[in-house]
């Protein structure tokens, strides 16, 4: 096997502040999604994604400002635009939601008006959550070419995937990279003007697309890197040139998550990667849905140097590796590294290869 790339450079700008970052379960799951729907090239022996969640964050100030992250689904989905839940109807896919983020930030006491913005990642049903549920003093933030592309919604634009009452009464901001900042390869908005919280430019799966980059230590500095939609599943982003699968993979994994990882070793997953045209240091998916697939895959390029390095947590909006490893809201995710969360969540997507694996050792 040839050798690693160097540990990749990620540069962020230089800063003392931090934000408090809380992981929030929307309570989103969605079943029954056909992997083919989302990703290329298939996996035998599996036909359908996991049973995805629709992760939101919580990123609060040292001012008091708090801004969320996506917001996941609404409790009832039929009452997106008709754009959207006509084509939901018809792929029958398992939604279920139990609660808007909405509902479970009051229900550990932050109030709505407290919320100072929301940060839609992209326009995709299963982030937009409600935001008319927020008082006029809450903006709703998007990624550039929103504007153009969707205003003034639905209905009095009818086929637009999101509704007028979502930005209704208040202010909706495009962020403009124009003048942008950089972290590692990207185009960023230093949001609070002090390194604390950058929204990222991630263009490819949807118009628009937005990552968000919170630094959550300093001396020594690290990132909670929160993805959105850049990808669907670890196995689009890992392995990379930077980030091969661990010889003892079994003792990179937590129990519980991956019962259903194959032993030994990661030669295996070689030659898995082998049977379907790929080498060991690429992903095992390439993204087969959005808006220009090249630029997305650039866009997960990009990331993947993010990704690589140790003191950056990437969470993507619909990671289920996060499920019973981590602590969620109300307790903070700052302590990230120190607690392994990364370490802990970083392979347990090959679980999901057991079949084709199985099926390799005949």
């Amino acid at each position: 096997m040839a050798s690693l790339s160097p540990t990749p450079s990620f540069p962020v700008p230089p800063g003392l502040a931090t934000v408090q970052v809380n992981i929030i379960d929307s309570t989103t799951r969605i079943g029954k999604l056909p992997l083919e729907f989302l990703m290329t090239p298939s996996m035998d022996g599996m036909q359908y994604m996991p049973l995805l969640p629709s992760w939101s964050f919580l990123i609060q100030h040292a001012s008091g400002q708090k801004l969320l992250f996506d917001l996941g689904v609404p409790s009832d989905w039929h009452t997106l635009a008709p754009a959207v839940t006509d084509k939901l109807e018809a792929r029958r896919w398992d939604i279920t939601v139990e609660k808007e983020v909405i509902d479970v930030l009051q229900d550990h006491g932050v109030a709505v008006e407290e919320i100072s913005g929301i940060i839609w990642s992209h326009w995709h049903w299963d982030h937009l959550g409600d935001p008319s549920r927020y008082p006029p003093s809450t903006d709703l933030i998007v990624g550039p070419g929103f504007k153009d592309e969707f205003l003034p919604g639905y209905p009095s634009k009818p086929d637009a995937p999101v509704r007028e009452s979502d930005f209704a009464g208040r202010s909706l901001r495009e962020i403009d990279f124009s003048n942008a900042t950089k972290v590692g390869q990207f185009r960023a908005h230093d949001y609070f003007g002090d390194g604390s919280f950058y929204i990222v430019d991630t263009p490819g799966h949807a118009i628009g697309h937005l990552a968000g980059l919170a630094r959550t230590t300093t001396n020594p500095d690290t990132f909670i890197f929160m993805g959105g939609d850049l990808c669907h599943h670890s196995g689009e982003m890992r392995p990379s040139t930077y980030l091969a699968i661990p010889q003892d993979i079994s003792s990179h994994t937590t129990a519980s998550p991956t019962a259903g990882i194959p032993c030994p070793g990661a030669a295996i997953y070689h030659k898995l990667q082998a049977t379907r045209g790929r080498s060991w240091d690429r992903p095992f998916f390439d993204p087969g849905m959005g808006l220009d697939i090249p630029e997305a895959m650039r866009t997960i390029e990009k990331a993947q140097h993010a990704d690589g390095r140790d003191n950056i947590w990437f969470i993507y909006a619909h990671d289920p590796s996060l499920l019973g490893v981590v602590d969620l809201f109300p307790l903070s995710a700052n302590r990230w590294k120190e607690r392994n969360w990364r370490e802990r969540t970083l392979w347990t997507f090959l679980q999901d290869f057991a079949p084709a694996v199985e099926a390799l050792r005949g």
